[in-house]
């Protein structure tokens, strides 16, 4: 059977609801996709995270615990009060039993509270603070893809590698990218390595001249870019034009496979990420990437659009295990206790605090030169195990984990 999906528009935001009470009625999971539909992070998660989940609910067959499967969405425009409103009317009024994507740390956060309190199940693939399982951790929050340690950590880690220990961080003025910039400082001090200089900016920030003046004035031999969405790719071609690399290598820390689409290898070439997923990774991810292309206008997905039907899809598993939606924490405890394994970050788990361990990657940017087919954008330069390149169990000091 195939799912179904509704997407409720951002001119829409306060007053979702269903279109009719038997919408509501309790023969369908409803799983709600919260995130940036429009903005500056639309490009990274959007529709594409839509789809995503819109896809492990039919590879899962359009139905689980005996109940159709429904995917909605709505677009929390970056705005943590907003992102909490839907929430609760999602929770308390429309049926839905979990929230994934939540794209923008702060949202994340936000929404993550509720869910506590309501005992309900939220996924969060591409919100990226550490204090989802940290110090705001919760029974009922499952964290998949990435945080802000496991971008930076291992970064720090392979520029050492090639001398490059002198770090210059270019801040977003929210949770995500400071975050970004302490465990980085943190990961820096770990192997003698130092922050040379860092500045913040605003969200969707247009000209970052004034800040790359200021890198280039340092004695920094590597940029680190600490933002995400829009502003991270306008930081690296701006970067790029002032003439940084190769002098800096430029780190985007939470810069995607669809910003070097947008921009190009010849603006881009050099550039390091760090990611758990590329399209063209192996088999598997080049099999799905390929399904989900031929629905998002010939695009290739990112690591969060990717983890989200990562997320959407051992929830399901774990809801069939449990037979039930109704006690939040039992669904997000059973998937801690079943592996994950899927064909997009292959063997896994989902840790006592919620969060999911696998792989994660170093990739360079080619060259125009090196690129031999369409979306052929990236190769593997490092690879980080799982348990290496996120916070422990211990250094995260989840409360409820430590007082059991």
């Amino acid at each position: 059977m195939r799912s179904r999906s509704r997407i409720v528009s951002s001119a829409a935001l306060l007053i979702i609801g269903l279109s009719s009470p038997a919408m509501a009625a309790g023969d369908i999971v409803r799983i709600g996709v919260l995130n940036d539909q429009a903005g500056v992070f639309s490009d990274s998660t959007g529709r594409g995270s839509v789809i995503a989940a819109e896809m492990a609910a039919k590879d899962y067959g359009g139905k689980v615990a005996g109940k159709r499967i429904e995917i909605i969405a709505a677009d929390h425009q970056n705005k943590p009060d907003v992102g909490a409103s839907i929430a609760r009317t999602w929770f308390d009024r429309d049926g839905v039993d979990a929230i994934a994507d939540l794209g923008n740390s702060a949202v994340a956060l936000a929404v993550n509270e509720i869910a506590r309190q309501k005992n309900k199940t939220i996924l969060v693939s591409a919100g990226g603070t550490i204090a989802l399982t940290g110090a705001q951790c919760s029974p009922n929050t499952v964290h998949w893809t990435y945080d802000t340690h496991s971008q930076v950590a291992p970064m720090v880690i392979a520029m050492a590698k090639r001398g490059r220990d002198k770090w210059f961080f270019l801040t977003a003025d929210y949770a995500f990218g400071y975050s970004l910039r302490d465990e980085g400082t943190k990961a820096l001090a770990e192997i003698g390595g130092s922050v040379v200089g860092s500045v913040s900016h605003p969200i969707n920030t247009m000209d970052f001249s004034s800040f790359l003046l200021q890198a280039q004035g340092s004695s920094a031999n590597v940029l680190a870019l600490a933002n995400g969405g829009d502003d991270s790719a306008r930081a690296i071609k701006q970067a790029q034009e002032f003439g940084l690399t190769p002098k800096i290598a430029l780190a985007g820390l939470s810069a995607e496979v669809t910003d070097v689409h947008s921009l190009g290898l010849a603006a881009t070439k050099g550039l390091l990420l760090s990611m758990p997923f590329y399209w063209d990774l192996n088999d598997g991810t080049r099999a799905f990437s390929k399904r989900w292309s031929e629905l998002n206008r010939g695009r290739m997905p990112t690591m969060m659009q990717a983890g989200n039907y990562a997320a959407v899809l051992h929830y399901l598993k774990a809801v069939d295990a449990v037979g039930s939606t109704e006690d939040g924490r039992k669904v997000v405890d059973k998937m801690k206790e079943i592996p994950t394994d899927d064909a997009l970050f292959g063997k896994g788990y989902v840790r006592a605090d919620g969060r999911t361990i696998h792989n994660v990657y170093i990739f360079e940017v080619k060259s125009p030169e090196e690129s031999k087919y369409p979306w052929d954008y990236l190769k593997v330069i490092d690879t980080i195990p799982g348990d290496k390149a996120f916070l422990t169990l211990e250094q995260g000091h989840c409360q409820f984990v430590m007082q059991k």
